[in-house]
């Protein structure tokens, strides 16, 4: 298609050049036999010789070799010098002399000059007629000059065998850089044509908005050329972003830098405001800061089932160490009873029953909520077995779930981390004790837990992804508390405690301002 366009185009220029050299032949044909008309007819040897031939035998005998020598000269088909009336007194052929002239007269009669295609003695011919003027501007005889269209086509067919050449050049020129960009162009395109281009686009923008992961293409200077619809959703974006450099996109720090880094990143996790973001970024080969392709994967949900798990296995270990010691109070009250002292057996197992109930009425009243009733049942369990003391404050609300209240998986998130970060801090602490507190009102929800451990170190973002109070680690727990917290709203505060140790406070607004 390329090579046809190409053909037309110099075959219209073509035409169009000749019908223009057709037009300027014959236009110069006009203007060559004017000027040689004109020359004679304004020539004094000329006008002496009509005169002197009008009294005598006629002026043929001097007129036709000044003709014919003109003729020869100006390149000129014929010169014919007539009386008036039309009789020639020259020609190419002096057996015309003397016969009427083959064309019309009348405008040069009338003491003007024209021009006209003729067909005449020489076939037909490009001629231009003028008088021939006497001193006194009277009319004394006419000259006609003229060119046959055999002349000039075939000068025009010398410029046409040019104008093909030129054609044909171009064409092959045309042809030859046609192939040479097809060539370039396939080389680029992988060997597809415009159909292969544009199915592959269609694939490439189903594939780009339907895979779950996101997926961002940043250029050289770190600004987005792409992003796909889950790209969007996971970083939390609205509106047009391409165009927009990372860093004036208004994310978390780190998950910033990451995005920004110039090494290749492997499935780093980062905390966005609601996300838990797997990480992985390339830079595009091919020398020089040409861009980076960077991918995203959702695991909030997998990393809140991992918390539950944890908490699940926290359960375990709680239900196998009451098991231990109900197994070690039984023995002890079957013992009792083997050696006859059934009334202090009697007496033991309802101590240690009133005990056991007694802290479950005491949680279950403070809290109500049944899911974290059972997760500080646990802990306290687990705090128990580590020889830690696990209360809730007196001042605790019961709260159950209702319109308005966080999800419980929201909450066992932000209570569960804070009592295992309290559980290492009083590892190994002689008389450790954690105090947590939960309460509903006006403002919401809060939940404070506190221990008299070392408490925190001066100056340390204690939420910051991979804190540890045990060194620089891999630990999401404060700040998966902290996201949560955000994500409703909320804030989560650390600070000492008043007996000594750390103290962290986490408070939810309540969704539609529900008390």
């Amino acid at each position: 298609m390329q090579v046809l366009l190409v053909a037309l185009v110099v075959a219209g220029c073509a035409v169009f050049a000749y019908a223009t050299a057709r037009d300027q032949a014959e236009d110069a044909a006009r203007r060559q036999a004017g000027a040689v008309a004109r020359a004679v007819a304004d020539s004094p040897s000329v006008r002496e010789a009509v005169r002197a031939g009008a009294q005598g035998a006629g002026p043929s005998a001097e007129l036709q070799p000044y003709a014919e020598r003109v003729r020869t000269d100006s390149g000129v088909d014929f010169v014919t010098i007539m009386a008036p009336d039309g009789r020639r007194w020259t020609h190419p052929d002096p057996r015309r002399i003397g016969e009427r002239f083959l064309g019309n007269t009348a405008p040069a009669l009338r003491g003007g000059t024209f021009s006209e295609t003729y067909t005449g003695t020489l076939g037909p011919s490009i001629r231009v007629v003028t008088p021939l003027r006497d001193a006194d501007g009277s009319v004394i005889g006419l000259v006609s000059a003229g060119i046959t269209v055999r002349a000039v086509s075939a000068r025009l067919a010398a410029q046409l065998t040019a104008l093909a050449w030129v054609a044909a050049g171009a064409l092959s020129l045309g042809a030859v850089g046609t192939y040479v960009v097809n060539a370039r162009l396939r080389r680029h395109t992988h060997g597809m044509d415009a159909a292969g281009l544009s199915r592959m686009y269609d694939y490439h923008q189903a594939a780009l908005h339907g895979v779950r992961e996101g997926l961002l293409m940043l250029d050289g200077q770190r600004r987005i050329t792409l992003i796909n619809d889950a790209g969007r959703e996971l970083l939390g974006l609205r509106g047009e972003v391409t165009g927009t450099g990372v860093a004036d996109l208004g994310l978390p720090a780190p998950l910033t830098g990451a995005l920004l880094a110039d090494r290749p990143r492997v499935d780093e996790v980062h905390l966005s405001a609601e996300r838990v973001l797997v990480v992985n970024s390339s830079p595009v080969a091919g020398g020089g800061r040409r861009g980076t392709v960077v991918t995203l994967r959702d695991h909030t949900e997998l990393q809140v089932l991992a918390g539950e798990l944890d908490h699940e296995r926290g359960f375990t270990q709680a239900l196998r160490s009451q098991a231990h010691e109900a197994a070690n109070r039984l023995h002890t009250v079957v013992s009792l009873i083997e050696l006859g002292r059934s009334e202090e057996a009697v007496e033991f197992a309802t101590a240690e029953l009133e005990l056991a109930q007694a802290l479950t009425d005491e949680v279950v009243a403070a809290v109500g909520e049944p899911v974290l009733v059972a997760l500080l049942l646990g802990k306290a369990a687990q705090a128990h077995e580590r020889g830690i003391e696990l209360v809730v404050t007196p001042e605790c609300g019961a709260i159950e779930a209702g319109p308005g209240v966080p999800p419980a998986r929201d909450l066992v998130t932000v209570l569960g981390n804070l009592v295992d970060n309290a559980l290492d801090a009083l590892t190994g602490v002689p008389g450790g004790r954690i105090t947590v507190t939960v309460r509903r009102d006006a403002a919401g929800l809060l939940l404070r837990v506190a221990d008299n451990g070392p408490g925190l170190p001066e100056g340390a973002d204690v939420f910051r992804r991979g804190w540890s109070g045990k060194g620089e680690g891999r630990g999401l727990g404060l700040a998966l508390v902290r996201q949560v917290a955000h994500r409703h709203g909320g804030s989560v505060e650390a600070g000492d405690a008043p007996g000594g140790g750390a103290a962290f406070t986490a408070r939810l607004p309540l969704a539609g301002g529900a008390a």
